[in-house]
């Protein structure tokens, strides 16, 4: 038995059809790391005018993507509009990459607002180095993948109360994720299938100076990897040595609830404002895949994860600079059940269905956005900077050996971002474009490397020494097209 595996823990991972900043639409799912791993922006398939900002939320609006955050914020929009939206990101060092291609539509009334999205997107997998293909051309489901995305909200403004309610849903249909390949090592083949689906509910009102809103959030993730190794046997006399093809179907599945309760205010000096949030997430992890580096198998798990955020921004003359601060203190289980019962060093017995692992992590996360913003005539330049700090301690119980240890691991991410926008006549263009430092391809130092899939979202892995890192960077571009319905 290897007690002291690596344990995977895929959570809950985004909104597959509201991402729009690499996480201002997915802000009620908290992101859950052990590892700084180098991962896409497979789910930003919404436009964001904040993006060259590095995505500021607590007293900066963003009219074009806060509908789909907040279903009630829909209210903030101005105009109704039709926006395409296509994204290509690229990891380094054979990381692979995808390209989005997105339609949307904002609709604005007197009363009544919403917005509905769908995408296309292909994903290319990263260099196989041999693991899927030894010769000849490449199976064109190893090489990409398709996912197709939808969703919509809409709501109601409610009387003269400045009250707003909106409901919005997301659904995607999954042919691949970021990473997922690299986590079977010496597979031959691997077929990923599945879904996520994703539900709000949103209330937002407007008084005088200030503002409120809550939304409630359910995300279910549902994925299949069926994934073929081949078993060399060896048959006849002499004995002759074929290989077998067995497959092996794993399941992916976590459930989230989440919360969010936020407010700002204008203040009486000329063009400040001051943000709040507090956001609460439940999930659980029913189902985890048995991944071939960890060799353990498909345990469930449980984690809470708060967030604490404050923002302040002032607006003056054309230009807005603004601050956001985020602390993210999280708790997650995981452990490892015994398929059969499992004798312990000390003559006891752990029943079936015992647990022989467990681990308890306890993250205390920062995160940091400045961004500013100048609006000439016909121009707007963003200029951003998000710096990422995860921290946390894992204690890991051995409960067949009685063996107990902790282990501290700390990294920091930065994402620099930059876009101008192009008023012409009739449409409205924009480019944007950021580039993450502070991950790659981690492993441990007895050489096992962890490619896992970030998503977006979450994993918890509890690994068997210090971390190390092979250092890739991610580069993402957006260039949209808005055009305004008058």
């Amino acid at each position: 038995m290897t007690e002291n595996r690596l344990r995977r823990l895929v959570a809950g991972t985004i909104l597959a059809a509201f991402s729009a900043c690499g996480g201002q639409a997915v802000a009620q799912l908290i992101p859950i790391r052990t590892v700084p791993v180098a991962t896409g922006d497979q789910f930003l398939t919404t436009p964001s005018a904040n993006f060259g900002m590095a995505g500021l939320t607590y007293a900066v609006d963003d009219s074009i993507a806060d509908g789909w955050s907040n279903p009630a914020k829909g209210a903030l929009l101005s105009e109704s509009s039709l926006l395409s939206a296509p994204v290509y990101y690229g990891i380094s060092n054979g990381g692979g990459g995808g390209l989005t291609f997105p339609a949307t539509g904002l609709v604005a009334g007197e009363n009544w607002f919403g917005g509905v999205t769908a995408a296309l997107q292909e994903i290319d997998n990263p260099g196989t180095d041999g693991r899927f293909w030894t010769g000849g051309a490449e199976r064109l489901s190893d090489v990409s993948a398709r996912n197709v995305y939808a969703g919509g909200f809409v709501g109601r403004r409610l009387g003269s109360g400045g009250w707003s309610l909106g409901v919005g849903a997301g659904t995607a249909r999954l042919e691949a994720m970021d990473g997922v390949d690299l986590l079977y090592a010496g597979a031959e083949r691997i077929e990923q299938s599945g879904s996520i689906h994703d539900l709000r509910l949103g209330v937002y009102r407007e008084s005088g100076r200030d503002r409120a809103s809550a939304v409630l959030v359910r995300n279910a993730v549902s994925m299949t990897h069926d994934v073929t190794y081949l078993d060399v046997t060896s048959t006849g006399s002499p004995p002759a040595r074929q290989s077998v093809p067995r497959i092996e179907t794993n399941l992916d599945r976590t459930r989230t609830w989440g919360l969010q309760l936020a407010w700002d205010r204008r203040l009486r000096a000329p063009g400040w404002r001051i943000g709040t949030s507090l956001t609460a997430n439940r999930k659980s992890h029913p189902k985890i895949p048995n991944y071939n580096i960890q060799n353990i198998p498909r345990d469930p798990g449980n984690s809470t994860a708060w967030e604490l955020g404050f923002g302040i921004a002032r607006s003056l003359d054309g230009t807005t600079a603004g601050l956001d601060v985020a602390l993210q203190p999280i708790r997650s289980d995981t452990w490892q059940e015994a398929e059969v019962p499992v004798e312990r060093t000390n003559g006891a017995t752990i029943p079936s269905g015992g647990r022989t692992i467990e681990n308890d992590f306890s993250f205390l996360n920062v995160r940091l956005r400045v961004g500013v913003a100048h609006e000439f005539e016909k121009v707007g330049l963003r200029l951003g900077l998000e710096g990422r700090s995860y921290d946390y301690t894992l204690e890991q119980t051995n409960n067949v050996n009685g063996e107990f240890r902790t282990q501290d691991e700390s990294w920091i991410e930065w994402t620099p971002a930059a876009a101008a926008v192009f008023r012409l006549r009739g449409v409205d263009l924009h480019y944007g474009v950021r580039l993450t430092t502070g991950t790659g391809h981690p492993g441990v130092d007895r050489g096992i490397v962890v490619n896992s899939p970030d998503s977006g979202g979450d994993f918890v892995v509890a690994p068997e020494g210090p971390l190390t890192l092979a250092d890739a960077t991610v580069h993402t571009h957006q260039f949209w097209v808005r055009i305004p319905i008058r």
